[in-house]
């Protein structure tokens, strides 16, 4: 078992632990929110770091797991247990939906076609009556913080837990990264580029409308602005671009950072919310020019020179005294 594994098993033990330590409801709201931004970029980067597609209409999905979780219980007066999987099953088809003829497209285009639908199912949650319009929607209250820490933190685990397996340890990973490198010379060898993508899209977009799911019954009330809205997405590029694109530890560092930030900034410079989006923006540019493998490649490439610097010496002693007895 890898260190790096033995290191996470270890965090999710001590995250375990945090309820009964903190008592102050706040920060144990920080803290999952925290961990909701965790699952938000890692499967962002599913199909941006791992397949190498921009997707800007990942809050969409977001968006839709949260509004059906509310139209299901609200109206049809299912239970939170029984509408949670149905929110996931509906971004996932949302993700079928829209895969089959914007994955077709590359680059710029892909990314341009996944924004245009997110602003799209933005403007119909706007205008019908179904979904309060831009009043929203209330869900029922449930007031119970640990009870949606231990939710949040199961869900995000199981969810790294299995990018981890698929992107990591199963042949998918190889097969995402090949179509990533170059997806003609991946067709050479057999693959299907489309099936293998439009398969990350799904896999990407399950979780998140589970967790859009999980954020509307937490926070009990939800409009097109507040779950359909760009920051979503935003804020999960920069944090998966921060952080590290294609890997997974990267981008949960990134979401940590970049919302312990946020939230420092909205405590005290709430009042200039529009240089928060400028930030973002700036964050972006640096970490592509001066990070370009994000804070945890860089780390990691440092410190793997580092290594392969220290064994070099010892390398060539050895192969001077062996030419010397020679």
């Amino acid at each position: 078992m890898s260190r790096k594994f033995l290191l996470l098993i270890l965090a999710f033990g001590v995250l375990l632990t945090v309820p009964s330590v903190i008592h102050d409801t706040f920060f144990l709201r920080i803290i999952t929110e925290a961990i909701l931004w965790i699952g938000l970029a890692i499967s962002w980067d599913v199909l941006a770091g791992y397949t190498g597609y921009l997707n800007f209409g990942h809050g969409a999905f977001f968006g839709i797991g949260a509004y059906t979780t509310a139209l299901l219980m609200k109206l049809c007066g299912w239970s939170f247990f029984l509408a949670l999987p149905v929110a996931g099953l509906a971004a996932g088809v949302l993700a079928l939906i829209a895969g089959i003829p914007t994955l077709r497209l590359k680059g710029a285009y892909f990314a341009i076609a996944t924004w245009a639908l997110s602003r799209a199912i933005q403007q119909v949650a706007l205008v019908m009556d179904i979904t309060g319009g831009p009043d929203g929607m209330r869900l029922p209250t449930f007031l119970h913080p640990d009870f949606f820490y231990y939710l949040m933190l199961g869900v995000v685990g199981g969810i790294f837990a299995l990018y981890w397996f698929l992107l990591e340890k199963a042949p998918f990973g190889l097969k995402v990264k090949a179509i990533r490198e170059d997806d003609q010379s991946a067709m050479s060898l057999g693959l299907n580029p489309t099936w293998i993508k439009l398969q990350a899209f799904i896999l990407s977009a399950v979780p998140t409308g589970i967790l859009g799911a999980i954020y509307a019954y937490w926070i009990t009330y939800i409009d097109p602005a507040s779950v359909l809205g760009d920051l979503v997405t935003d804020q999960a590029v920069v944090m998966a671009v921060f952080g590290g694109l294609g890997t997974l530890i990267g981008p949960a560092i990134g979401a940590i950072i970049i919302f312990l930030f946020k939230t420092y900034f909205w405590a005290y410079l709430s009042d200039y919310q529009v240089l928060y989006l400028i930030i973002l923006g700036g964050v972006i540019a640096a970490s592509v020019v001066f990070l370009p493998n994000g804070l945890w490649g860089t780390i990691t490439g440092y410190l793997q020179t580092r290594k392969a610097s220290k064994q070099e010496p010892v390398s060539q002693g050895i192969t001077d005294k062996g030419a010397h007895h020679v």
